[in-house]
């Protein structure tokens, strides 16, 4: 599995604070120890890829009601051997969501940055222990009048202003990523 381009994206990647920097780093060390760091057979944790959806105005942010977890979450999964994260967080906002109008955001150059990373602890389930999921989001646009088509894994799809998002999450992960600025 290639690594190299992920940690290219980690080690350009400006973190926003000191909590989010120490996330990052460790991701980094993390994808340089295992190689088969994107398969979620490796146990102890695993490379997992997120989007952040907003309307082109940038005044709403999509989030899904995870029927597993019974959070309000951006939508996101496993990387299952896929080295391309950004692929796989735009494969699970789809799947997720039912939305067809999802664009990965580009910077000026062409490129498309990571949005924020983020490491956090899964519960143990069944025969699968307790493990992390060492998340790396990127920044999505869809159009909100779109309608949503629903997965098994999800109880709620809702667009909310930054401010909601923040109170029905209850989660710095999101609240960090709801206080960043997203340039249109």
């Amino acid at each position: 599995m290639h690594r190299q381009p992920l940690l290219n994206l980690l080690q350009s990647y400006t973190p926003v604070d000191a909590d989010e920097q120490g996330m990052t780093a460790a991701t980094i060390a993390f994808v340089e120890e295992y190689p088969n760091c994107f398969d979620r057979s490796l146990r102890i944790g695993h490379i997992t890829g997120s989007a952040w959806i907003v309307s082109p105005d940038r005044q709403q942010v999509l989030l899904i009601h995870h029927r597993k977890l019974d959070r309000w979450l951006q939508p996101g999964g496993h990387a299952d051997g896929d080295s391309d994260v950004a692929a796989v967080a735009l494969r699970e906002a789809q799947e997720e969501t039912g939305l067809t109008s999802l664009q990965l955001v580009e910077d000026a150059t062409g490129n498309v940055p990571v949005f924020d990373v983020d490491i956090h602890t899964i519960p143990a389930r069944g025969d699968i222990p307790e493990h992390l999921h060492y998340d790396i989001r990127f920044l999505v646009e869809a159009n909100p009048e779109e309608a949503f088509g629903f997965s098994d894994e999800i109880k709620n799809i809702r667009w909310f202003s930054a401010k909601e998002a923040i109170s029905y999450a209850d989660s710095e992960s999101i609240s960090r990523m709801a206080r960043k600025k997203v340039k249109n």
